[in-house]
């Protein structure tokens, strides 16, 4: 039976930790009912808000609440500077990865990564090719996905540096926290996060291009049946600027132009949350109603900036992932502050052999992979659901990396019998700009299951409120 790092409490011990006595003493005083009607009032209120996010699959055009759990992740401050170190230096590498990729490639000249990785990659995009972006930066938002596991150790889980989403429900928890259980804040020290609308706003201003001194910023979604609509609404609202869709905005004179009722107006800044794919039907694909015909001539020639960058996704990628930490060493000359997980590559042969002897203990999940999806977590499955999956891998080993099995940490959560143990992750946002900037903490998933590992909110996980203590 494998041993979990316990965030609340001591292993084997009892003994509450540290930073979180002060949250642990004032929940026992709390009597069984009054947590319940705040808990039936969260639901309520969420739901009444719009916190949902649509379903994919089988249950397509339906939604779900994400569910929320009132006891917060809290991690003390010493803790935080630590991470918030290795988080930076990891997103500025990526972004010195995907700059060099797209330009002199000497990670590949220098022998470091496979050019087979990188220009055979799904996320490689060669219209990119010798373009230059603004301040050189890529991915300027990334959420990065962190699990503690063993004795308390931190490792990324993965990069997410495409469309990273989770952070309106970051905000949205803590103002929940705030409402239900104001008490608690004045008996704690909390780092607060409301203003992330706000160095989102600056550091999006900050990459405008260059000459333009007042740039018009806007939101763009694919529409309101996207899983993550709520939060694009939610962040152009936040922030004061118009949400669009690709009808919205059209080309003209080598720029972008957004229709408003008083005519047309330039746009400078686009927080894009549509996929590369569906960008510009002149050039990828085009069949593809989201985007804006031209998008990408006005911004090859700089008058426009893309927020996160078209061919980010080449970075993110689980093929590239293992390469991460020589990124670190290649580009900044420094030792990586945060491990990767031990990963097995399964275009290789020898890791491929591995993979398949002891797919029951691993993690086995196709590199363009995401939330929750394409992925065998073998402890987990059955002997029919390992053996479809050593099928698939066999027929496209280059498609899948496999890890073994995580002891993720656990946090006290409110489950149907009381409170037990689940298993969370952090998503810290990272911001990119002039500056790289962020707020304390991040989204946290907790897996609502017993025994399970799957966090991802389409895989029926929910989320936490997470407070970094200030010293």
């Amino acid at each position: 039976m494998p041993v979990f790092f316990n965030e609340m409490y001591e292993d084997g011990k009892g003994l509450v930790r540290p930073h979180y006595r002060d949250f642990e003493k004032w929940l026992a005083e709390q009597p069984a009912d009054i947590v319940e009607r705040k808990r039936l009032e969260a639901d309520l209120v969420f739901r009444r808000v719009g916190i949902t996010f649509a379903v994919y699959g089988s249950d397509a055009g339906t939604e779900r609440l994400i569910p929320f759990d009132i006891i917060p992740r809290i991690i003390p401050a010493a803790e935080w500077a630590q991470l918030q170190t290795g988080l930076k230096q990891r997103v500025k590498a990526l972004n010195l990865f995907i700059h060099d990729i797209y330009h002199d490639q000497n990670i590949v000249k220098a022998g470091v990564m496979p050019a087979e990785q990188v220009f055979r990659n799904a996320q490689y995009r060669p219209e990119m090719q010798g373009i230059s972006v603004a301040s050189d930066i890529y991915a300027h938002i990334a959420g990065v996905d962190i699990v503690r596991a063993g004795a308390g150790e931190f490792y990324v889980l993965e990069d997410n540096l495409r469309v990273p989403s989770g952070v309106s429900y970051m905000l949205e928890d803590r103002k929940m926290m705030m409402r239900l259980f104001p008490d608690l804040f004045a008996r704690h020290k909390i780092a607060p996060v409301a203003h992330y609308p706000d160095l989102l706003l600056d550091m999006l201003r900050s990459v405008a291009p260059q000459g333009v001194d007042d740039p018009t910023v806007v939101v763009m979604t694919p529409g309101m049946y996207n899983s993550a609509y709520f939060e694009h609404a939610f962040l152009a609202q936040q922030m004061g600027v118009e949400l669009v869709e690709g009808q919205d905005l059209f080309v003209d004179n080598k720029h972008v132009y957004m229709r408003t009722t008083r005519g047309p107006k330039r746009v400078d800044v686009i927080y894009r949350r549509v996929d590369d794919d569906f960008l510009d039907p002149l050039v990828f694909r085009s069949d593809s109603s989201l985007g804006v015909p031209g998008l990408l001539s006005v911004y090859r020639e700089g008058r426009v900036t893309l927020s996160n960058a078209i061919g980010t996704g080449v970075a993110d990628d689980k093929s590239i992932y293992p390469f991460v930490p020589d990124m670190i060493r290649f580009y900044l000359s420094e030792e990586p502050i945060l491990n990767n997980v031990p990963t097995y590559q399964c275009r290789k042969k020898d890791d491929l052999q591995y993979t398949l002897d002891h797919m029951a203990e691993l993690v086995v999940k196709e590199v363009h992979g995401a939330g929750g999806y394409g992925m065998l977590v073998g402890p987990a499955s059955t002997k029919a659901e390992i053996e479809d999956f050593r099928q698939r891998v066999k027929a496209k080993p280059e498609g899948y990396i496999s890890q073994p099995t995580l002891a993720l940490s656990a946090c006290p959560t409110y489950v149907e019998s009381g409170i037990a143990p689940r298993h969370i992750d952090l998503r810290p946002f990272v911001l990119s700009g002039k500056t790289v900037s962020m707020v304390p903490g991040g989204l946290t998933r907790v897996a609502l299951k017993e025994g399970s590992l799957v966090v991802n909110s389409s895989q029926g996980g929910g989320t936490k409120d997470t407070w970094v203590l200030e010293k």
